[in-house]
C-alpha cells in the first residue's frame, strides 16, 4: 500500500430502537456471525423513528406501528400487553388484571408522545394538562396525581420501587415491526431480517442459493435409475409374483390370465 492510499473502513449498520425495544438478543446473534461488520444502536422517540430512516439516518429500525408505508418496509414481530400504571398502594394493585370500563372513575393521564392508537382518547377522566412525555407522566402517576397506560414495555422502562402495573383488556395493543427504507434493501439489511425471523446461519437468505447445484446433481443421479430401470423393474416384478410360470406361456393373452391367477396367491 502507498502513502496515497487509504484503506477502507469496514461496513457500517446502523439500528435504530425506539423506547421499549430491548435489542439485544439480536445484536448478540449479529455479532456471532457477521463479527467484521459493527452494528451501532441510537435509541430514536418513537414519533421520529420513521423520518430517521427516511433521511438515512439509520438502515433499520424497531418501530411501532403504524407506520406510513408508501416508501417504508415493515415486517411485524410481536404485539405487547397493555398496562396501566399504578402506585403501589392504589386499589388496582390488588387485582390481578383489569378492564378499561374499571378506569372510568380514575383520572387517566394522555402524555403527547403517547404510542397507543386511540380512537377517542385513553379510558377514565382526563387531567387538565397533557404531559409532554411518558417520563413526565411515570413522574405524576407517582406524585398521585393520575394513572398512566402504556405498553408493559415502557412500563418496565420507566420502573420505579413505589409503581407497579396490571394488564388492561379491552384498550389498544403496541405492535412491533422491523422496518426499513424500501428502496435501501442492501445485503446488511437481508441478514438483518434473517436474524429477526430466526433463520439459523446455514437457511440467512443470503446464502440459500448455494446448495441449489447439489439439488441438481442429485436430481440427475437419481433419473437414469427412475428412467431406464425403475418401470421395467415394476413389471417384471408384478408378473414374476402373480404368477411364476407367465414367461414361458407367452403371449398376450397368456399374460392377461396369469394376471387374473395371480390373485389368489396373494391371498396365500
Amino acid at each position: 500500500m502507498t502513502g496515497s492510499e487509504v484503506p477502507l473502513a469496514s461496513p457500517t449498520f446502523r439500528l435504530a430502537y425506539v423506547p421499549g425495544v430491548t435489542p439485544t438478543k439480536w445484536v448478540r446473534i449479529w455479532n456471532e456471525r457477521l463479527p467484521d461488520t459493527p452494528l451501532t444502536l441510537t435509541g430514536v422517540p418513537a414519533a421520529a423513528v420513521a423520518d430517521t430512516l427516511r433521511a438515512g439516518g439509520a438502515d433499520a429500525g424497531f418501530v411501532r406501528l403504524p407506520v406510513d408505508r408508501t416508501d417504508l418496509s415493515a415486517i411485524p414481530l410481536y404485539t405487547e400487553t397493555t398496562v396501566v400504571l399504578v402506585p403501589k398502594d392504589h386499589l388496582v394493585a390488588a387485582v390481578d388484571e383489569i378492564s378499561a370500563a374499571d378506569l372510568a372513575d380514575e383520572i387517566v393521564l394522555h402524555p403527547l408522545d403517547d404510542t397507543l392508537d386511540w380512537e377517542v382518547g385513553p379510558p377514565g377522566r382526563p387531567a387538565n394538562e397533557r404531559p409532554a412525555t411518558t417520563e413526565d407522566a411515570v413522574e405524576l402517576v407517582a406524585a398521585g396525581v393520575g394513572l398512566l397506560v402504556v405498553p408493559q414495555s415502557l412500563a418496565r422502562l420507566h420502573h420505579r420501587k413505589d409503581l407497579t402495573y396490571r394488564p388492561v383488556s379491552d384498550v389498544p395493543e403496541s405492535r412491533i415491526a422491523l422496518s426499513w427504507p424500501e428502496e435501501a434493501t442492501t445485503d446488511l439489511v437481508e441478514e438483518f431480517i434473517g436474524i429477526v425471523r430466526g433463520r439459523t446461519v446455514n437457511s440467512s437468505r443470503g446464502r440459500r442459493s448455494a446448495p441449489a447445484p447439489e439439488k441438481s446433481a442429485s436430481k440427475a443421479k437419481s433419473a437414469p435409475r427412475a428412467g431406464s430401470g425403475g418401470a421395467p423393474k415394476r413389471g417384471v416384478g408384478k408378473s414374476t409374483g402373480k404368477n411364476p410360470r407367465g414367461n414361458p406361456r407367452g403371449g398376450g393373452s397368456g399374460g392377461a390370465k396369469s394376471g387374473r391367477r395371480g390373485k389368489p396367491g396373494r391371498r396365500s
